[in-house]
This record gives C-alpha cells, sequence and structure tokens, in this order.
C-alpha cells in the first residue's frame, strides 16, 4: 500500500535501523520503545492485521515467529526470556495497520502489561 508507513520502511522510503531480514519479512528497532529491547517484525507484503490472515498468506506467520527468534539471539534476550505482541485494531492500540509483531526483552516485563 503506498500509504502505509509499515511498507515504506520495508521499501527503504522511510530510513529504519535494521536487526535482521528473510525473504518475507523485515525486523527494526521500534522508534517508541517500551523496553530495552523493542523489534517490530513486519511481513515485507502488506496485510492489514493478524485479523485479515487468510490461506493465500501461508507461511507468513511462520516466517515472522522465526524472524523474532533470530531476533532475540542477535539482541541477546533469547536465554533471559521475551514478549512476542501482536496487537489487532484500535482497542489493543494498534496504531499502524500493518501486521507486526512486537519482540519485547531485555527487562524482566511487567504482566498483566502496563
Amino acid at each position: 500500500m503506498s500509504d502505509c508507513l509499515f511498507c515504506k520502511i520495508v521499501a527503504g522510503e522511510i530510513p529504519s535501523k535494521k536487526v535482521a531480514e528473510s525473504d518475507t519479512a523485515y525486523a527494526f528497532f521500534d522508534i517508541e520503545p517500551q523496553a530495552p529491547v523493542h523489534v517490530l517484525v513486519v511481513p515485507k507484503q502488506h496485510i492489514t492485521s493478524a485479523d485479515h490472515i487468510a490461506d493465500v498468506h501461508g507461511g507468513v506467520v511462520d516466517d515472522l515467529v522465526m524472524l523474532a527468534q533470530r531476533v532475540t539471539e542477535i539482541e541477546g534476550v533469547r536465554e533471559s526470556g521475551y514478549r512476542l505482541v501482536m496487537n489487532v485494531g484500535v482497542d489493543a492500540q494498534m496504531t499502524v495497520p500493518h501486521l507486526h509483531l512486537h519482540v519485547l526483552g531485555g527487562r524482566r516485563l511487567e504482566w498483566p502489561p502496563g
């Protein structure tokens, strides 16, 4: 989508600090981190949210999780623990309508979040 912030980041039209990349996904640091490690993993293909995943998107979620695992190794939080979060909709505070997975770690995370 031409007006999607994350599509523009994936296309290189908007700069980002890349952490890792696969053939179908891109991981970069969140500009408003909620933890010492806060990386967003997005599919390169535009999908509005997890609520819009369909059969034609086979493998997208798998690849997001696999890339998130690689991010946890790169950022050194795989052993200590991390949180994966996928928000859907306004009430979940999804601010960019492009499927994305938050990778949060680097400190003990509260539960419930908040």
